[in-house]
């Protein structure tokens, strides 16, 4: 009751037009740039932190009822989910619904990915920004570039440079926070110019990676970073010469496919990740849909916890790819596993050549079983399996995010005059990661969130999801 109490308090005073203060104290302060852990207090002022330092000395002027004894909890940066797709057009209230939710998980910062509902989700960026909804900080795409008749709904589907450059336009009238591209019908041709046209306009740029280029010649136009590991383990083989042979016709994509997998060697593939990191590209892995998929014959998902928080028309999307993988035999199956499993063994590789992980989930209606916010933790805790440290997996889900989008010296770590973006966990992180499954409260652009508050935030999202299911019935 106590920690409610404090929660109303600080709403009524800050009503009454005084500044917005927290002041955690009697608490270890885990530094994300070193795993300096840093016993101490942290004063909050509106939206920013005000003061890192003593207790004695930054209490003075802040009234008891603002000060939060933090019994030797440990206070980390909000983490940051760098892949998602808040998607569907018929899905509006059941993603608005979730947003909530990615707080409770200590996910304050998410990098919305495209999709069909764009302009929704400049729109709840925007919301979400002036405080009007509650929900983390939004980068986003709005929708991506693609060719024409792509298999995705809502993309900005192109054929030649004029069309680009009309795309383009839009999206800077959007004011999108970088350009996404996937190579479903879009040809290798003007996906480089659309890499190149839209490094020009100042834009970061991430996605996919066509069978009729290299990613070196991605990363020379200028993209920022590759969207999914799996297009790394081209780098084990001659990457140039499978591209050359595959546009002279000399061979199809199935047979380049293959002679990926067929030829990968380690250290070229080692050489390459240095060379990628020296040129400051990004990868994001998101390996959890590919470990849910690998495994679907040997788990029962009926019982997941997340599924309460999930519309019956949502995770009705689930079954395209359920069914796709319906008439595997044992043999393709196990090779989504060993797949899997290799990709996995990778992380500690990139991460050691010096390439920036970025942690993202890939959470989307379409991706079966990848549950928005759950799906992130089970990365992280995947890149712990992987071999990665605590300290290093952090950095992948909080500072890494804020240098790929060059904002670093304003948030993503717990110091003076930085973005009030915070998790108190019950458990130190630096021990294990699973301990961001312990979070116990939340500061999100400054506003304070106790555990009575997030559980609320869960029971919301629960009584949304019941509420929509009925109505649809």
């Amino acid at each position: 009751m106590k920690t409610i109490s404090l929660l109303l308090l600080f709403t009524v005073t800050t009503a009454f037009g005084q500044k917005n203060t927290t002041l955690f104290y009697n608490v270890n302060i885990i530094h994300v740039e070193n795993g300096v852990i840093q016993k101490g207090a942290v004063l909050i002022e509106d939206k920013k932190i005000k003061a890192v330092g003593e207790y004695s000395k930054l209490k003075r002027g802040v009234a008891k009822a603002h000060q939060i004894d933090c019994k030797g909890k440990y206070l980390i940066p909000g983490l940051w989910d760098m892949h998602v797709h808040l998607e569907g057009a018929e899905l509006v209230e059941d993603n608005k619904a979730l947003l909530p939710v990615f707080l409770a998980y200590g996910i304050t910062t998410i990098r919305d990915c495209a999709s069909d509902l764009g302009e929704q989700v400049l729109a709840w960026r925007n919301e979400i920004e002036s405080g009007a909804i509650t929900g983390p900080t939004i980068f986003t795409a709005g929708r991506k570039l693609e060719g024409k008749n792509s298999i995705w709904k809502g993309d900005l589907e192109i054929e030649n440079e004029v069309e680009l450059n009309q795309m383009l336009d839009l999206l800077d009238t959007y004011k999108v926070d970088f350009v996404k591209i996937t190579e479903n019908t879009l040809s290798g041709n003007l996906f480089l110019k659309s890499v190149q046209a839209a490094h020009a306009r100042g834009y970061r740029v991430s996605g996919h990676v066509p069978i009729d280029l290299t990613i070196e010649e991605l990363s020379g136009a200028g993209y920022t970073s590759v969207e999914h590991a799996s297009y790394l383990l081209r780098l084990g083989s001659d990457e140039a010469n499978i591209v050359a042979d595959l546009r002279e016709g000399k061979i199809t994509r199935a047979e380049a496919d293959a002679r990926y997998t067929a030829e990968f060697n380690q250290q070229l593939a080692n050489e390459k990740y240095k060379a990628l990191g020296r040129a400051g590209l990004f990868v994001c892995p998101t390996l959890i849909g590919g470990r849910q998929l690998a495994y679907l014959d040997e788990t029962d998902h009926s019982g997941d916890e997340f599924l309460n928080y999930l519309t019956e028309k949502f995770v009705a999307n689930y079954q395209w790819r359920i069914q796709r993988m319906g008439t595997e035999t044992a043999a393709q199956s196990q090779q989504r596993k060993d797949r899997y499993l290799f990709l996995r063994s990778q992380i500690p590789l990139i991460h050691q050549s010096g390439m920036k992980i970025i942690a993202g989930s890939d959470a989307a209606a379409l991706n079966t079983y990848v549950y928005p916010a759950e799906s992130l933790i089970q990365e992280l805790e995947i890149f712990q399996e992987a071999g990665l440290s605590p300290l290093q997996i952090l950095q992948t889900a909080t500072l890494n995010g804020a240098y790929y989008f060059d904002v670093a010296d304003k948030t993503a770590s717990i110091a003076t005059g930085k973005n009030a973006d915070l998790v108190l966990l019950d458990q130190n992180p630096l021990e294990s990661i699973n301990a961001l499954r312990s979070v116990n409260s939340v500061v999100a652009q400054g506003k304070y969130y106790d555990r009575a508050a997030l559980d609320a935030m869960f029971k919301t999202a629960r009584e949304t999801k019941i509420r929509l299911d009925n109505q649809r019935k």
